[in-house]
């Protein structure tokens, strides 16, 4: 937390606003807009649910294909199958480890031979680079396919030196507890169509018509964000930025301790953009370093120091068994090799210095 999030929530207790809508959603929505320059934005209660609404706004139903990102999370790609949708996975390029533009070419030229087109494109701004969206953009436009951005985890990133999401049909946000920003639990939709966010709103708050008494014409959600968690995310934003020089600076640091180390290659930055490095990524190649992946997850596990791997691709999870997938295996190497330093943004200079060492303990002690 920094320094405004408490005296915003008194705030919203004074004022009495404790349920969702209030005072606080609002300049939430109007402060976070004005950050993004996206001119229209709803706060809602996860990020996965602003996917959910954005396709449903985009049409999405039963029979529709979606393609998306494998290599993301699978809130991102999930709301597609509550709307009765099938998923087609896009595999990623070794510049930005995002969708490869060219293999979502060859998806699209072969969907317009079949005569059955996607109805949307869901791209995932891959652990806070952005993935090259108007390049993607310029793929998709010919055949009318919208595209969302699932900026989740890319907020304070930027793209052709905007702010990541601006320019989708639609973009979603993140602000789970692990974000570069947290309201615990939250998460945004934004879009410069105003009439998709207004439909939007309705729909999260039950679809509600403006009678007296409960009229509702069509089905709706309970997805708003609470007032409470807005007055967080105020203050959160307010230091989004520092947070943003924060995480690049941990992962200068690790760059500077472990990049001359054999078999260790860390995430690309793409020249069209910068990373908000919400995590710090790494690759192991086992051979060149000289010790499995296991024997540095045994050094961090031993320390209690936690770290994660790389996420599992969406085309290699069970529950999506079956869904078509058009890949050049980068994201299964990225997810074999793959592992996500701790990289909160009050480690100190002596804990980066304590990881980096433990990870080449582990080659030496192979």
């Amino acid at each position: 937390m920094g320094d405004d999030e408490l005296d915003l929530v008194h705030e919203a207790f004074r004022s009495n606003y404790i349920a969702p809508l209030g005072p606080m959603v609002e300049a939430f929505e109007n402060e976070f807009a004005a950050y993004t320059g996206i001119p229209h934005c709803l706060a809602l209660n996860s990020g996965t649910a602003a996917m959910h609404l954005a396709l449903r706004e985009l049409g999405v139903g039963a029979g529709d294909t979606v393609l998306a990102s494998t290599l993301t999370f699978i809130g991102s790609v999930s709301p597609a199958t509550f709307l009765g949708a099938s998923l087609t996975f896009i595999d990623s390029d070794w510049t930005s480890w995002n969708m490869d533009p060219e293999l979502l070419r060859a998806e699209l030229t072969e969907a317009v031979q079949n005569g059955v087109l996607p109805k949307a494109v869901i791209v995932t701004d891959l652990y806070g680079q952005c993935a090259d969206l108007d390049r993607i953009m310029e793929i998709c436009e010919p055949y009318h396919i919208p595209v969302v951005a699932d900026a989740a985890e890319s907020a304070g990133a930027k793209y052709m030196g905007r702010s990541a999401g601006c320019g989708s049909k639609a973009s979603v946000f993140s602000f789970n507890g692990n974000k570069i920003i947290t309201t615990s639990g939250g998460g945004m939709l934004a879009s410069e169509d105003k009439k998709l966010i207004d439909h939007a709103r309705k729909l999260s708050q039950q679809a509600r018509e403006p009678e007296l008494h409960y009229e509702h014409t069509e089905i709706g959600y309970n997805y708003r964000l609470s007032n409470i968690l807005a007055a967080i995310g105020r203050g959160q934003l307010r230091v989004l930025d520092q947070r943003v020089a924060r995480k690049r600076e941990i992962f200068a640091t690790y760059h500077r301790l472990l990049g001359d180390v054999p078999g260790i290659e860390f995430m690309p930055e793409v020249s069209y953009g910068q990373s908000n490095r919400w995590l710090t990524v790494v690759l192991i190649d086992e051979q060149e370093f000289g010790a499995p992946l296991a024997a540095i997850h045994a050094r961090l596990q031993a320390e209690n120091i936690e770290f994660r791997p790389v996420w599992k691709p969406m085309h290699l999870q069970p529950v999506f068994k079956g869904c078509k997938y058009r890949g050049n295996g980068v994201s299964e190497k990225i997810f074999r090799q793959g592992l996500c330093l701790p990289s909160g943004t009050r480690l100190t200079e002596s804990d980066l210095d304590r990881i980096a060492s433990l990870i080449r303990s582990a080659r030496s002690n192979s």
